[in-house]
């Protein structure tokens, strides 16, 4: 066994064991880099919508009824009487 690694052809086979096992490290660890990287995309999104989400609910939160129902293609008139249909309905629960 010790001879064959001594010999040309097991020196050739070491050095492309060598080779093929760096190249798989390198791999690994670029894969891994990768990943980390798109974790790290991905949390960045998730609290850029986040926050999106906060100021969209302050702005809804600072408007009133009859502006979100013109908002939503209302007439005034309309969105104030059925405002207070469902204002009747809801004191009758």
């Amino acid at each position: 066994m010790i001879a064959v690694l001594a010999s040309p052809l097991g020196r050739v086979l070491g050095a492309l064991a060598v080779a093929a096992s760096l190249m798989g490290l390198s791999w690994l660890h670029g894969h891994q880099r990768g990943a980390a990287s798109e974790r790290q995309a991905i949390l960045q999104r998730a609290v850029e919508a986040y926050q999106s989400r906060e100021e969209i609910d302050n702005e809804v939160g600072r408007t009133d009824l009859i502006d979100i129902c013109i908002a939503l293609g209302g007439v005034r008139d309309d969105c104030a009487s059925e405002l207070r249909r469902l204002e009747a309905a809801a004191e009758g629960q």
